[in-house]
């Protein structure tokens, strides 16, 4: 069986950490007996800077013919407005029309969680953000820019398509996989047009599975209760902005972004994962990034690839490495990036073997 992955590094120290990523799928194929066919691209600002292209024509439909896409982080201080990576992550996100965005939030070592006295069960859940719709397809404007009359406009846009399937899809999640407990979060109290339709999309879609306990909690309510006691949550199903917050704070109950993995799905089309930290230039090439971020990432994709063992033993090898401080400085070691990297690598082969 062969699986073809193509590889987007990234810029800073998306290209360190990816390169372990590399690796680690490399090493899977020898443990688990799938073969990998990875192909890398060079989309970054590297290659923005030297010919202005960010997502050169085709690269979506390219896209297309491989099992998934996995991407560094991208930012560089060489291109301000950010426009590379916006064509890349963003382009890529709307022009696969990946609508699931999918974020593990799971606590590997109970030293890392910053809540007293949680345990591995306790953060243990999923969010799905909706992923293009929202505040983040650009719809406004300014208006009398650079005067003392101006005026910003920021269309929050939603459909009764993209609401119904990103509720339906954590709803059938849940179900799947036989997790008993789904929260939908919204502002409906303020953000009343939007949010009114997420309400009603929501009570009709529970309705189609009543072995779940389903609930609604108000984005500031869903906050404080993932503080006060995250071992309430199963599934949590929210809009964009909402998501994207949310899964920050997630990020950070599980040891914080260094940790935190991503999945940009199109069930049954398409599907990019890319670790959530940022590209940290200043450290880049210098051997200190942590990856375990894009290894966990590396774990959610092969979950999405259908590979069960796979994903467990990456898990299994990232809880060990923890226990035993073969991490980077960050998570109370000190080795650097590639020896963090060969160590997983190293955990796993024992594990599967």
């Amino acid at each position: 069986m062969k699986k073809r992955i193509a590889v987007i590094p990234g810029d800073g120290i998306g290209v360190d950490v990816t390169r372990e990523a590399v690796k680690l799928i490399r090493c899977l194929s020898g443990a688990v007996g799938v073969e990998f066919d990875l192909t890398e691209y060079d989309y970054g600002a590297e290659k923005y800077l030297r010919t202005g292209e960010s997502l050169p024509d085709g690269a979506l439909e390219a896209f297309k013919g491989f099992d998934a896409v996995f991407m560094g982080a991208f930012g560089d201080p060489r291109v301000p407005d950010m426009k590379h990576a916006a064509d890349i992550l963003l382009g890529t996100r709307f022009g696969l029309d990946l609508y699931v965005n999918h974020r593990p939030v799971r606590l590997l070592a109970e030293e890392l969680c910053p809540l007293k006295g949680r345990s591995r069960d306790d953060v243990n859940f999923v969010v799905f953000r909706e992923n293009t719709e929202g505040l983040y397809v650009g719809m406004g404007g300014l208006f009398k820019k650079g005067t003392p009359d101006e005026v910003a406009t920021q269309v929050d846009m939603n459909t009764r398509k993209g609401v119904e399937r990103i509720i339906r899809h954590a709803f059938a999640y849940a179900d799947g996989r036989g997790l008993s407990r789904l929260c939908m979060s919204d502002k409906s109290n303020v953000l009343t047009y939007g949010h009114d339709l997420w309400q009603r999309v929501f009570a009709e879609v529970r309705e189609e599975f009543p072995d779940i306990e389903s609930r609604h909690l108000y984005v500031d309510a869903l906050t404080m209760q993932m503080v006060k006691d995250p071992s309430q949550f199963d599934v949590i199903v929210t809009c964009n902005m909402f998501g994207d917050i949310v899964t920050d704070l997630g990020a950070q109950l599980q040891g914080g972004l260094g940790l935190a993995s991503s999945g940009n799905i199109h069930p049954g089309s398409a599907a990019m994962f890319e670790p959530v930290h940022g590209s940290a230039p200043k450290y880049a090439g210098k051997d200190v990034a942590n990856p375990l971020g894009a290894i966990i990432t590396v774990q959610l994709m092969m979950e999405h690839l259908g590979f069960d063992r796979a994903a467990t033993l990456i898990e299994e090898s990232a809880i060990e490495v923890i226990a035993r401080k073969q991490v980077t400085k960050d998570l109370g070691g000190s080795l650097g990036t590639a020896a963090a990297g060969d160590a997983i690598c190293e955990a796993l082969l024992r594990l599967a073997s």
